[in-house]
C-alpha cells in the first residue's frame, strides 16, 4: 500500500504522457490527509504549474472565498486534479493524459478515503462518475446532485469548475449554493 508521499514522488518523476516535457512542477494535491471532503479538478493551470500547488490561481481564489463564506476551511479538505501536469496553453486534458494520471488519483482516493468527492468541472465529473459506475452526463444537468457509490458509499457531488464562474458570473450563485449543499452533507 502506498502513502501520499510515495505517490507524490511517483508523480514528480512521472513520464507516462507528453505533459511532463512542458511542466515546471507536477501538481500532486494538498490538504488534510484524513479529509471527509475531497475536491477534484481537471488539470493545473499556469499559476498551479508555477507553484506546484492546486487551485492557487483566480479559480482557486474564488473557491477559497466561497469555502470561507460557508465555513469550510481549505485546510480541512484534500484538493487535487485528475491530471497532475498542466496541458499546454490550458487546453483540455486529452483522454490518454487522463488515462496516464488516473492510477495516481485512484491511489489518492484509496488512501484518503473521503466520505464525499466534489468534482470540479466536466472532466473530473466524467472521470469520477465513470470510475464509480455512473454514466457521465453534462455538468449543467447534474451539478449539485448527489450520487452514492454502490462500491464504497462515497457520495459524489458534481460542481461547476470555479473558473466557469469567472467566465460566466451568473454561475457564481449556483456554484455557491451547490457548495453550501455540500457543506450540509
Amino acid at each position: 500500500m502506498y502513502d501520499l508521499r510515495a505517490i507524490e514522488e511517483k508523480i514528480k518523476n512521472c513520464r507516462k504522457c507528453r505533459l511532463w516535457k512542458s511542466r515546471k512542477n507536477a501538481v500532486v494535491g494538498e490538504g488534510n490527509e484524513n479529509a471527509r471532503i475531497m475536491m477534484i479538478g481537471e488539470a493545473p493551470g499556469k499559476k498551479e504549474d508555477e507553484q506546484g500547488r492546486p487551485f492557487v490561481g483566480k479559480a482557486g481564489q474564488l473557491l477559497n472565498e466561497i469555502l470561507g463564506e460557508i465555513g469550510i476551511e481549505r485546510e480541512s479538505i484534500y484538493i487535487t486534479n485528475v491530471v497532475k501536469c498542466r496541458p499546454p496553453n490550458n487546453r483540455d486534458p486529452l483522454p490518454d493524459e487522463i488515462k496516464a494520471c488516473s492510477p495516481y488519483l485512484e491511489m489518492q482516493i484509496e488512501i484518503i478515503k473521503p466520505e464525499i468527492i466534489a468534482t470540479l468541472g466536466r472532466f473530473s465529473t466524467a472521470f469520477i462518475l465513470s470510475l464509480y459506475g455512473f454514466k457521465p452526463r453534462p455538468i449543467s444537468a447534474i451539478h449539485g446532485k448527489v450520487f452514492s457509490s454502490p462500491l464504497n458509499g462515497i457520495k459524489i457531488v458534481p460542481l461547476y469548475h470555479p473558473a466557469a464562474c469567472i467566465y460566466n458570473p451568473a454561475l457564481k450563485d449556483v456554484f455557491k449554493k451547490d457548495v453550501e449543499m455540500l457543506a450540509k452533507l
